[in-house]
């Protein structure tokens, strides 16, 4: 059934947005499709078995970790940030709550959104506590995505209820469970060197040449947490976390939350609100996009095609990435490709890509 698809990833090649890519679909809880196609770098062929960078595709881990602490009984949804991370209360942030954060409504972007480093990691959560709230930003009431100061906080949040560092906690409470065991947000050293060639690069092909992302490929940068960009593995696992979800919250057996928290999660938190950061009207769970096609289906952000019903979550990583889960078609699809052409044509390259999955499905 790849026939479609596999000729619009191939395009992509031919015109020079990737090298190559990755796609997974799980339809009524059955794997039906996992292919791999073209490069993973100039004269090696792209496997299954290759790990992809997610960017912030793998952002949703960060939720579901928080809900299983909700039902644990360790935060509330509401708790003022603050209330875990007393420093956060800098600057006027003192009333900006895990939902606010989840939700990107919290309004305190800062340089460590554009900027963010390989420093140590309490030089970082430091950094975002001292940030300024947004001026004229009442918490709640606008929206602006936080490409990585959210997610810091997050994390951070999730360390001081938990006591194990966000990248440990999501391994041993999410991935293993679940049988992701090629999924890391913080590649260790001795499993760097382990899977050498396995860790597909990442490239800039905007220009005539496709320009390799170095930190990313280094040790340095495979080492690094950033809880909103580094999640890394094959697009496989990416789509079987999505699987647990449409599951209700558990996987083959394996639960790791209750039905009424997945609910709480994918469900649309945040309505009708412009978002500062896309410049575009978009609808948010907990940490999940919710299709926002009513918006404009061919100019809305990180979306899911054409044909996606108005209940699909999921999210996009920079340029690169895609994992979607459609309730009403019980669907997930994993899309992830090695080239970053620019925010355009990855909208148009992404949009097809999306609305061919449908179509060759029937389910248009």
């Amino acid at each position: 059934m790849s026939g479609g698809i596999e000729s619009v990833l191939a395009a992509g090649i031919e015109r020079g947005y990737h090298l190559g890519g990755q796609l997974c679909i799980i339809r009524d809880g059955r794997e039906i499709l996992n292919m791999a196609l073209g490069e993973a770098q100039s004269g090696a062929s792209m496997t299954t078995e290759h790990l992809m960078h997610w960017f912030s595709a793998g952002k949703p881990f960060a939720a579901v970790a928080l809900g299983q602490l909700w039902e644990r009984g360790l935060c509330g949804l509401d708790d003022p940030v603050a209330q875990h991370l007393p420093e956060f209360a800098q600057h006027g942030k003192e009333a900006i709550t895990l939902r606010h954060v989840l939700t990107h409504t919290g309004g305190f972007r800062s340089r460590v959104d554009l900027d963010w480093s390989a420093a140590p990691w309490e030089e970082n959560i430091a950094r975002v506590c001292a940030a300024k709230g947004e001026r004229d930003w009442p918490p709640g009431r606008k929206a602006g995505y936080h490409i990585a100061s959210g997610w810091l906080v997050l994390a951070e949040v999730v360390r001081r209820l938990d006591g194990r560092p966000y990248d440990q906690y999501v391994r041993e409470e999410i991935a293993v469970p679940l049988g992701l065991e090629d999924t890391w947000f913080a590649l260790p050293d001795d499993r760097y060197r382990g899977y050498g060639d396995r860790l597909a690069p990442i490239f800039a092909t905007e220009g005539k040449t496709p320009r390799t992302l170095d930190f990313w490929r280094g040790e340095t940068g495979a080492g690094t947490l950033l809880p909103g960009a580094s999640g890394r593995g094959p697009i496989r696992e990416l789509a079987r976390f999505y699987a647990m979800l449409l599951g209700g919250g558990q996987l083959e057996g394996q639960r790791l939350l209750a039905p009424q928290t997945v609910e709480a999660l994918v469900a649309r938190q945040r309505t009708g609100l412009y978002d500062h950061t896309f410049g575009h009207v978009v609808d948010w769970g907990l940490g999940f996009i919710v299709d926002s096609s009513i918006y404009g289906v061919e100019t809305v952000p990180y979306g899911y095609g054409r044909h996606a019903s108005p209940r699909t979550f999921g999210h996009g990583g920079h340029q690169s990435s895609s994992t979607c889960a459609d309730p009403e078609h019980n669907l997930v699809v994993a899309i992830a490709v090695n080239g970053m052409p620019g925010e355009e044509v990855h909208h148009r390259r992404f949009l097809e890509l999306l609305t061919t999955v449908y179509e060759e499905l029937g389910l248009a």
